[in-house]
């Protein structure tokens, strides 16, 4: 089914569209960013679990279980929420952070890294795929990552704001590992010092090198930077 690519910015930066005769908002993007979608009857709406703040009365929901020894294996996702129309529904990450729609035309996949999934509309396609052993290691985002493909729009959320950068044909972009979101163009681990990666190193002074064509998100905090900061400051307490 074909997305409507309408999208429109309002005041204070939230952003506002359609897809399939709903709708969206995205407001309090002031890191207490909040999805509002609004479903038409038997519009369909999927998201991550426990990210549903409110509903109306007349949205039916539903959990959809799925057994993989793979998402044991990695800490993946076994459930996904499913909410059907009439209704509105309010969603928001489980941190402070901002949500930002991708709007998928059945020509691009996309890579969405751990925790950036928030929710999509019907007609994308989200899978869970390997991205290899030595990326699995070294990029921050584990060796399993959601691949997101289909016609339709996904959200992604992030921890402090996202920073969108497109990449020309040939044009390059080095980002710290443990900052992406989502990508949907090729990319290399180095060191910080520069060169390619090898042999077995710790994350610590790791970068990924983007290659475009392509378009990049990254978020401006760093998860596994914020639990040692947390970390450190309750043991000096």
């Amino acid at each position: 089914m074909a997305t409507s690519q309408q999208i429109s910015s309002s005041s204070l930066g939230d952003l506002i569209g359609q897809f399939n005769g709903c709708s969206y908002k995205i407001d309090h993007r002031d890191t207490n960013t909040l999805l509002s979608v609004t479903l038409s009857s038997n519009g369909v709406f999927y998201a991550q679990p426990g990210a549903m703040v409110a509903m109306s009365p007349q949205v039916t929901l539903k959990g959809k279980f799925k057994f993989s020894f793979k998402k044991m294996f990695t800490g993946g996702e076994m459930s996904q929420s499913t909410y059907t129309g009439p209704g509105e529904i309010l969603f928001a990450p489980p941190i402070w952070g901002d949500i930002v729609p991708i709007y998928l035309d059945g020509n691009i996949q996309w890579n969405v890294g751990r925790g950036g999934f928030l929710a999509m509309t019907e007609g994308v396609i989200k899978e869970t795929k390997s991205q290899g052993l030595g990326k699995g290691m070294f990029s921050g985002e584990g060796l399993f990552v959601n691949r997101i493909s289909g016609v339709g729009i996904l959200f992604v959320t992030s921890l402090g704001a996202i920073i969108q950068r497109n990449l020309k044909d040939g044009e390059q972009w080095i980002v710290d590992n443990g900052h992406l979101v989502a990508w949907n163009c090729p990319y290399s681990i180095e060191r910080s010092g520069g060169g390619i990666m090898s042999g077995m190193h710790a994350g610590e002074g790791l970068v990924c090198r983007f290659t475009g064509p392509g378009t990049v998100f990254i978020q401006t905090r760093n998860p596994e930077a914020l639990s040692a900061w947390i970390a450190g400051y309750h043991q000096a307490s």
